[in-house]
């Protein structure tokens, strides 16, 4: 039949659309290489976070005021590094962790000491930050650039590499002691090898290793650290002490019901009742002052730029770019839901801050900082033939 024939020429030499000689125009999204969706959440989270801190900080405006300097920061510097080819984040690797050991070496020795613990670098009158953080992003960029090179699956061999490159810094993290920053620089490269494809046999193998440690971590866990597990455990066991912060938290988050007290109403947070309220237990606020449905919306907000990430990091077409950016958007997962079980009393407090809504500046800048380079990797990407 002729249409038969018609059909089979087209197949064989598909009709393509003259060629007018006009490139289509970017637009201005793609030209600065920034995702405008993702982008959008991320500045509708900070502007609740910024609401929502200024009750918990006891309505200091300058409070927020820094917060949102350090969020304009924050912003500028990812839209810097989402500039950058993700070829060039995999050369940076080794050095970016190269620094980072040095930095957590030099905490050691002339660290800051706050609150009992020695994870800080000052330069006085200039900045004082926590390089634990920076780790969140060097550890997983240096664990992703080494299984770029190597076959996938990963083989015994390299596990083992991994695990050493993973466990240098954790293990100065946690001397510091800083147990919860450890933990999620360990979670955020476990993640990488996990996409890397390991195998069911060496997951089973690493967690039953990981389980049969746990004695071993209990007996060099410090003495307040034990209590947060015991106080996990059983929080009426010392009301007044240690399980002060999880029945405080639990109780404002209780007392505000469906619809919440309203903003700057909530009587656990404003009569000071609930400790660290504008820092790790900062949800609590939120659930005293706009109850269920003020905690519903921020944990879909969330739920969308997780999955908005990980649309963006699927779209990466090497192994570097997939592992990496999976491993960015899933870590922001994790703090998420480390701080909201932790709060909620169904984890044990390990001082993890709500992402980008709890009062600090080091997290926002290295939260921001991954977002950018996971924008690099979508914006960069290789269009391939239809």
């Amino acid at each position: 039949m002729p249409w038969q024939l018609i059909t089979r020429s087209l197949r064989r030499y598909p009709v393509r659309p003259p060629d007018s000689g006009i490139a289509r125009r970017k637009s201005i999204w793609e030209r600065i290489h920034l995702d405008p969706w993702l982008l959008g959440m991320l500045l509708v989270l900070m502007g609740g976070g910024l609401m929502v801190l200024y009750s918990a900080s006891g309505q200091r405006i300058d409070t927020v005021i820094a917060q949102a300097m350090r969020f304009g920061i924050a912003l500028s510097g990812m839209v810097i590094i989402a500039q950058f080819s993700p070829s060039t984040f995999l050369r940076w690797a080794p050095l970016a962790y190269g620094a980072g050991l040095a930095m957590l070496l030099a905490v050691e020795v002339v660290g800051d000491v706050g609150m009992g613990a020695k994870r800080w670098l000052e330069i006085p009158g200039v900045i004082r930050f926590q390089p634990s953080e920076m780790m969140k992003l060097a550890v997983p960029l240096m664990v992703a650039a080494y299984l770029n090179r190597c076959q996938l699956p990963p083989r015994l061999r390299d596990i083992v590499v991994c695990a050493v490159i993973i466990g240098v810094p954790v293990v100065l993290t946690a001397i510091q002691p800083d147990l919860g920053t450890s933990l999620l620089v360990a979670s955020a490269a476990v993640i990488v090898v996990l996409l890397a494809g390991l195998s069911w046999k060496l997951i089973g193998l690493v967690a039953a290793l990981g389980a049969a440690g746990l004695p071993v971590l209990w007996m060099n866990m410090h003495n307040y650290q034990r209590q947060r597990v015991l106080t996990f455990l059983d929080p009426d066991s010392d009301p007044l002490g240690s399980g002060w912060n999880i029945i405080q938290s639990t109780t404002a988050i209780g007392s505000g019901g469906l619809w919440g007290k309203g903003w700057l109403e909530g009587t656990q947070s404003q009569l000071e009742f609930l400790p660290e309220r504008h820092t790790d237990f900062i949800i609590a606020v939120l659930g005293e002052e706009f109850g269920l449905v003020g905690m519903l919306l921020l944990l879909t907000l969330y739920i969308m730029i997780v999955g908005r990430g990980l649309w963006l990091a699927s779209s990466s077409q090497d192994t570097f770019g997939r592992l990496f950016a999976g491993s960015i958007i899933l870590t922001f997962f994790i703090y998420v839901f480390v701080n909201v079980g932790m709060v909620s009393g169904i984890l044990p407090v390990v001082g993890v801050p709500l992402p980008l809504v709890s009062f600090g500046g080091t997290s926002s800048v290295t939260l921001l900082a991954g977002f950018g380079i996971l924008m690099s990797i979508h914006a960069h990407r290789r269009l391939l033939p239809r």
